[in-house]
């Protein structure tokens, strides 16, 4: 009788009760509001686009007191969800960062789409990010298509681009992210 009360009256977690689990190094998770998501690996498209902005990126903030992350570094976007971006370049001093897991100071983060979280992403991942203050653009990346779509703070609120192959410029960090590099076969 315990177990079925516990599945109708789920306890949810917080972001800071779920950072102190150790899932090991086998299991990936998130906290999507409140509830454990267990993730599954990439495609070699997926890896390939993530590799290639990480490494271009990581170039480009060096020594700009900016730094560029894979999808190993927590992002908690409220009390309830933490989500790990496949790149975020987080700009924090270092006795701003809470943990070695855990980033304060998200400005870019890209997002690499998959098929089975694709409208996930787009949708709440992106109202999440949208709500760091930190935050200034998040990018929507299909490796398949070989598209972005751009969403953008501005004065007053977000703008988003249409989905297209393009050069991303990344004006808080002086950086123009080209097509050319995100999408590198090389």
């Amino acid at each position: 009788m315990a177990s079925l009360l516990a599945l109708q009256d789920p306890r949810f977690l917080t972001a800071e009760e779920f950072l102190q689990i150790d899932f090991g190094p086998e299991l990936r998770a998130e906290l999507d509001d409140g509830v454990i998501r267990m993730m599954t690996g990439g495609s070699r498209e997926h890896a390939r686009v993530q590799a290639n902005i990480i490494s271009f990126l990581r170039e480009r903030v060096r020594g700009s007191g900016c730094h560029a992350y894979g999808s190993d570094m927590a992002v908690a976007t409220h009390d309830r969800s933490v989500r790990y971006p496949d790149v975020t370049v987080d700009c924090g001093a270092a006795g701003d960062r809470e943990s070695d897991t855990r980033l304060t100071a998200p400005r870019v983060i890209v997002e690499v789409l998959s098929p089975s979280t694709r409208d996930h992403d787009l949708r709440v991942k992106k109202e999440e990010y949208r709500a760091l203050p930190s935050v200034d653009t998040i990018l929507f990346v299909d490796p398949g298509e070989e598209w972005v779509i751009v969403s953008q703070r501005v004065e007053g609120g977000w703008i988003d681009t249409v989905p297209a192959r393009r050069d991303v410029a990344l004006p808080s960090l002086a950086i123009v992210l080209p097509a050319d590099e995100t999408f590198a076969r090389d």
